[in-house]
């Protein structure tokens, strides 16, 4: 990278990614597998499919809650740009940004809230054979049906889609160099001397896994309304 002048700006090692970001990131990967699986199986797999569920909507709002109170770089106010910056960004006249750049922070987005969706819809559906959401009770006998449709297809697909996406912009990133895959590894890059880290000490995890604890307890809750 260079500075303004044409002088080498000195590079260092940052933390991007603390902690509490990377294991929600490892974990959502794995628990999202988990539910394609159970979901293709069926029958008994389904009651695990249910709790998968509720992990990952306990999951999905504690990232909510750490994109506010999070490290810098994994609050939404640090990634999340308007649409000058994401066609900026796809120009190359704006720059990436030590986090997710524009254009990624869109298929974050898009992700949690298709997910977020995805959860909703899971809590409310009746397969009419295996599984029955928690809250499907609360609903009608249409809505807890278009809920089951969704999730069962529109919804299911549309998440493949961007999981596919994003593994193909990964590769791509890996190809020219970006290394995405190491910083959510080890949580750190190598930028700019004066990019300031993200906050990683044992104060903010404590304060993750309170906020998570606080998330699966709401899921327990929800799962005993069934």
């Amino acid at each position: 990278m260079v500075a303004h002048g044409g002088v080498p700006m000195q590079q260092r090692s940052v933390r991007v990614w603390d902690l509490p970001t990377r294991v929600f990131h490892w974990a959502l990967v794995a628990l999202v597998a988990a539910l394609v699986v159970t979901g293709q199986i069926g029958g008994n797999a389904l009651v695990w499919h249910m709790r998968l569920g509720l992990a990952v909507g306990a999951l999905l709002v504690w990232r909510l809650l750490w994109g506010v109170v999070g490290g810098r770089w994994s609050r939404f106010a640090s990634f999340v740009r308007g649409p000058g910056a994401v066609w900026g960004y796809l120009r190359g006249t704006a720059p990436a940004g030590p986090g997710h750049n524009p254009l990624g922070a869109l298929s974050v987005l898009a992700m949690l809230g298709l997910l977020l969706a995805q959860v909703a819809t899971g809590l409310v559906a009746d397969d009419e054979i295996a599984v029955t959401g928690p809250l499907n009770k609360f609903v009608s006998n249409a809505t807890g049906l278009a809920a089951t449709a969704w999730h069962s297809h529109r919804g299911r697909w549309l998440i493949l889609g961007l999981v596919a996406l994003h593994v193909v912009a990964i590769v791509i990133h890996q190809r020219r160099g970006h290394g995405l895959l190491p910083a959510m590894v080890t949580g750190d890059k190598p930028l700019p001397a004066d990019v300031p880290p993200s906050a990683d000490t044992l104060a903010t995890r404590a304060l993750a896994l309170a906020l998570l604890a606080a998330c699966g307890g709401g899921a327990a809750w929800l799962a005993t309304l069934g």
